[in-house]
């Protein structure tokens, strides 16, 4: 029997003691075994009896505690009067034990027994059972020392176990903090080495490095898998080349001087001129990547050896020339349609995502904030109008619309030819305009196009038909007006003089003329 037990059977009696759960319980007269929880200790038929509990030994009760051989007469009635007296003079005693609650103070207290015993005449309590209080006393008074001693290693416990706890504290916190070094070192050290974040919603295919390095090599191109090999091959530190192609909706700075000139048909156009890194690496693109892969045969926009004339000469003498214009060009070329011809070349989309970023800006609006000009985005990323690659890029944009409408021109006997967004097509003899203006809708609006139905225009022989500002009707040549307009500046050339920014002008046309037409050009030879 333990302590607790003990404690038990002193104030609340044997009969509280908890039942043996060793035991199976009795069984009512007539009542069946439960079979599905069997006693402990009892073999089960099928069952190793080796596995089974053993059954706990019993435990060694404590020797009984001593008592005070107290009698009931030791607690005799005493009067009213007595109690006062003796009270007085017990009063004038030293007494530790009064106004103490966590002990029973002894009987031999003079002034205890005198409440005890005016408490008995009284009937608050009887003899008998102030007997049993003391005995309880003295037995708490013997184990006081053991329940101090306990109570010390208890504190020396708790003490221990909160020392612990601050040992295991502080070597949490070195170790966070040496965690969070190692991280700042390696953030710091991937920053200088490689790039995983551009912005938001262009950085997804950063940490996909897979380039197809055979189509790559195929093709003649650079082999560029990681932002790190594109680093290395524009000559710029990782960080510099993160800061060049990052994508933000509002900055303090911009990588373009952004400035307008008026339209030939009206209004204003916006071009975004590079800064000197931007242009240098655009510049590496275009002489490295671009510049090596051909557009389709129709295309004679930005295509060395290609020009105007070379675009309009197959439309002369014919019966019927239509022209179409393609709405906002290079701002339908967004981010991700570059994105995915870089990818098509057989860049990995972490290489294809940083070429792509650095060859597409958003059109911004500058707004002050705070004494702060913040460069605010108002549109997705497209080509630049005045970057480098984006004529190149937009060839290569545009390579599934030119295949398709050079098959359904030469199903319906058409020529096709595109300069930039300039789509012209010419028949002789029996011509179907209506659909073939139908499919060209429907084609460029597959493609990601629009067509500009204000431009597109419908010419016959009886009309100057005109292809990219070069007349078709007989042989390639330049308006009759742009003629007049030249011949009036050479003879003021030769009466009055011109000033030196017109007759640069002059000459500037006087040369496009000999281009287009030598016969005509030999005319204008003296501004040559």
């Amino acid at each position: 029997m333990g302590f607790i037990d003990w404690l038990r059977d002193l104030f609340l009696g044997p009969e509280f003691r908890p039942k043996d759960r060793s035991q199976p319980p009795p069984q009512r007269p007539g009542a069946v075994p439960d079979p599905v929880f069997p006693p402990r200790n009892v073999a089960i038929p099928g069952q190793n009896p080796l596995a089974q509990r053993p059954a706990p030994a019993p435990r060694t009760p404590p020797p009984p505690p001593r008592k005070l051989n107290l009698t009931a007469a030791a607690f005799a009635p005493i009067s009213d009067a007595e109690a006062k007296k003796q009270g007085e003079a017990a009063r004038s005693a030293f007494n530790p034990w009064w106004g103490r609650r966590d002990l029973i103070p002894p009987p031999d207290d003079p002034r205890t027994l005198v409440i005890d015993r005016s408490m008995v005449a009284h009937g608050f309590i009887t003899p008998q059972e102030l007997t049993g209080i003391h005995d309880v006393g003295r037995q708490m008074e013997e184990l006081r020392p053991d329940l101090n001693q306990v109570e010390a290693q208890a504190n020396q416990a708790v003490l221990a176990a909160q020392a612990d706890r601050e040992e295991l504290k502080k070597r949490k916190k070195a170790e966070a903090a040496e965690k969070k070094r190692r991280h700042a070192e390696d953030v710091l050290r991937r920053r200088s080495t490689d790039i995983v974040f551009l912005g938001r919603g262009v950085s997804k295919g950063l940490s996909d490095r897979r380039a197809n390095v055979e189509k790559l090599q195929a093709a003649g191109l650079p082999v560029l898998a990681t932002p790190a090999d594109v680093a290395r091959a524009l000559g710029l530190t990782v960080p510099r080349l993160r800061w060049l192609a990052f994508h933000t909706e509002a900055s303090p700075v911009t990588h373009y001087v952004r400035f307008e000139i008026p339209k030939k048909s009206g209004g204003m156009r916006a071009l975004a001129a590079p800064h000197r890194d931007m242009a240098r690496c655009q510049q590496w693109i275009l002489a490295n990547i671009l510049g090596k892969v051909a557009p389709h045969a129709v295309a004679h926009g930005f295509v060395k050896g290609r020009s105007t004339l070379t675009n309009a000469a197959p439309h002369c003498r014919r019966d019927v020339v239509v022209n179409a214009d393609l709405r906002d060009f290079f701002p339908t070329i967004t981010f991700p349609r570059v994105l995915g011809i870089f990818a098509q070349l057989g860049y990995s989309p972490a290489a294809a995502t940083v070429l792509a970023l650095l060859a597409t800006e958003s059109p911004r609006r500058p707004v002050e904030v705070d004494g702060t000009t913040y460069h605010v985005a108002c549109g997705p990323r497209a080509l630049p109008q005045g970057a480098c690659t984006s004529p190149a890029l937009s060839n290569l944009a545009a390579r599934g619309l030119d295949r398709r409408l050079a098959a359904i021109a030469t199903k319906l006997g058409w020529i096709y030819s595109r300069y930039a967004d300039d789509l012209t097509f010419s028949t002789s003899g029996e011509a179907k305009t209506g659909y073939l203006l139908a499919r060209l809708r429907h084609i460029a609006r597959d493609e990601g196009f629009t067509v500009n139905e204000d431009k597109t225009r419908v010419q016959r022989r009886s009309d100057a038909q005109s292809v990219t500002g070069i007349v078709v009707n007989e042989f390639p040549s330049t308006p009759r007006k742009e003629r007049r307009r030249l011949r009036a500046a050479m003879h003021k050339a030769k009466t009055s003089g011109l000033a030196p920014k017109d007759l640069a002008r002059a000459r500037g046309m006087a040369a496009y003329v000999a281009m287009v037409n030598p016969a005509q050009g030999a005319k204008f030879a003296a501004l040559r």
